[in-house]
């Protein structure tokens, strides 16, 4: 509760976080907004692929140029300054560096980012959250041998659903279940690029109007993100996951408590203590009115008279037996908003969310009939979306992550609706993220798992 005052105090010391970024795309720039308005932190470097383009974005933030032309990070360590370029190498392995804000998106390099961090005793603040669905156990036991903070980005709804399960547990509540809202209806799976913007009211030429990424913003629709931000929470916090994917109830505000109970007390759990998701639409595509599309939620249980009492004094909502209780947030603020975690890993060396064993992935999954030869074209794609699936059964029947699934070729046809395995593709074998994805595997073995 009192980060702010420890970043005054850093700034009056003159003692601020030195942070470097990787990746000043949209998260990114919603974060480069914030930079100039918040005391004790200094943006050393940023490293991206097309310097002019971050250059665009910080012009576009409201950044004045002077503040982001040093020569190198030598001299924007001198200058108070901030260097733009290309070598993220250099801007890990600079010695002034505290925190590594990765945020590309591109879960195989995130990977090679995080790990080369935490060599150079750097805390990483993830943004590429694809990259913690598939190894996110170990960079956390990476992180914590090395010493540093390994964190998910407040601001980005796991971390802030992370928060509330914490905020819950801290209270003695137990949780019943906890997740964020999304707009589903069924055949959303299918979605691909090409199809995305009706989904959403908009035209082609409107989304290209306002530069809108059509795989991106289709690897929400189709359900990819919704089982990628579940799994990390699951990992995180413990929770279990639907043993065949997310249900997705549709559900207002005022019904989470209903919904979000055991089927056997008339809600849509398996059991209590899982992650959901729930939907801002009714079956037939009306919208449901107060809806959690852009929010978070933690549900809790009132275990005894005297607390279920308390919620009726308080005109607290929840489910008629007064035994559940939903805590919300109706929006995230997305980038605006990572300079929580950044302070939290710095200035008090916790992390916003982080994985604590493996309880769920991401299993790639065809939206079509595939054919061999083809190549996957990861999450918002033509080709695959991500299910959410528990650790035992994904490893159980060899699940191909979803953030592995770029470029992939397959090997043997695969039915739509069907989640492919390793042995469907011809992996590259090369790269340190597959690598710790099959080091995690090994270490996180499935007889120490639970299928629930």
């Amino acid at each position: 509760m009192n980060l702010h005052a420890k970043l005054q105090q850093r700034a009056a010391q003159g003692r601020p976080i030195r942070i470097g970024l990787i990746g000043a795309g949209k998260f990114g720039s919603m974060y480069l907004a914030q930079v100039p308005r918040t005391p004790g932190v200094h943006l050393v470097g940023i490293a991206d692929l097309s310097p002019a383009g971050a250059h665009a974005n910080l012009a576009r933030v409201g950044w004045e140029p002077a503040r982001s032309e040093a020569p190198s990070l030598d001299a924007a360590m001198r200058d108070g300054s901030t260097h733009v370029g290309e070598d993220w190498q250099a801007l890990v392995r600079h010695p002034a560096i505290d925190v590594i804000v990765e945020c590309t998106g591109h879960p195989i390099a995130a990977v090679d980012h995080c790990l080369e961090a935490f060599a150079h005793g750097k805390h990483v603040v993830n943004v590429t959250v694809e990259a913690d669905a598939f190894c996110g156990p170990l960079l956390a036991r990476r992180a914590a041998d090395a010493g540093v903070v390994y964190s998910l980005a407040f601001g980005d709804q796991p971390a802030l659903i992370c928060d509330l399960v914490d905020w819950a547990r801290t209270c003695g509540f137990p949780v019943v279940a906890a997740g964020r809202g999304h707009k589903w209806l069924p055949h959303f799976c299918e979605s691909t690029p090409e199809t995305v913007w009706g989904y959403y009211g908009l035209t082609p030429e409107q989304a290209r109007r306002g530069g809108l990424n059509p795989k991106m913003f289709n690897s929400f629709l189709d359900g990819s993100k919704p089982s990628i931000e579940s799994t990390a929470v699951a990992n995180a916090t413990g929770l279990g996951v639907p043993s065949d994917g997310l249900l997705y109830p549709p559900a207002s505000i005022e019904d989470i408590p209903y919904v979000t109970r055991p089927r056997s007390e008339g809600g849509v759990l398996e059991r209590k203590g899982m992650v959901e998701v729930i939907s801002s639409l009714e079956p037939d595509g009306r919208r449901i009115p107060y809806d959690i599309r852009m929010g978070v939620w933690v549900t809790v249980e009132a275990e005894t008279e005297y607390i279920r009492n308390c919620f009726e004094e308080y005109n607290a909502h929840t489910d008629p037996s007064g035994r559940y209780f939903t805590l919300y947030k109706r929006w995230h603020l997305i980038g605006l908003e990572v300079g929580v975690s950044v302070a939290s890993a710095a200035l008090r060396g916790e992390p916003t969310g982080v994985a604590t064993g493996w309880n769920a992935d991401v299993v790639a999954t065809a939206k079509r009939d595939l054919k061999p030869g083809e190549l996957l074209d990861g999450e918002g794609g033509y080709t695959v979306w991500g299910k959410l699936l528990p650790a035992a059964r994904s490893a159980q029947m060899g699940g191909l992550p979803l953030g592995l699934a770029h470029g992939v070729k397959l090997v043997r046809p695969v039915a739509k609706g069907q989640s492919l395995t390793w042995a469907d593709v011809a992996m590259d074998t090369g790269t340190r993220a597959w690598q710790l994805r099959r080091e995690m595997e090994g270490l996180f073995a499935p007889a120490r798992l639970t299928a629930a």
